[in-house]
């Protein structure tokens, strides 16, 4: 397995997936690295040779943020916007949706499992 930015990336893989495993790195993304490191994107990461591992490794530190930069700069994002009290900050402490979609039917991912009801007791009669 091939090591770039402290991911493994799996050799059986064309290049062009296998960067996808890092996170912050998607197809196009992903697809750009190439094109700058001057790799076939069809290749496989097991026959790719170290100069071409180092291009990459290269390519991707020019661009910008990825893996725990990037974790750690939108979770700071995320506790100023609590911190400030935005709209967007509450929603995020409600575990809501933040971006306007609706919660009366839908948003069970962000919401969790439903809450099942309970039935109330029964009086007894005289």
């Amino acid at each position: 397995m091939a090591r770039i930015a402290g991911v493994d990336v799996p050799n059986n893989k064309q290049v062009r997936i296998g960067l996808t495993y890092i996170y912050g790195i998607g197809d196009s993304r992903a697809a750009k690295i190439l094109t700058a490191a001057d790799i076939d994107p069809i290749a496989k990461v097991g026959t790719l040779d170290e100069d071409q591992l180092n291009a990459i490794r290269q390519v991707i530190e020019k661009q910008g943020m990825i893996e725990g930069d990037l974790r750690k700069e939108i979770s700071l994002n995320i506790k100023r916007l609590i911190e400030i009290q935005s709209y967007r900050g509450l929603r995020h402490r409600r575990s809501l949706p933040v971006r306007g979609q609706r919660t009366h039917t839908n948003a069970r991912t962000r919401k969790g499992p439903r809450k099942g009801t309970v039935a109330g007791k029964k009086k007894a009669t005289k």
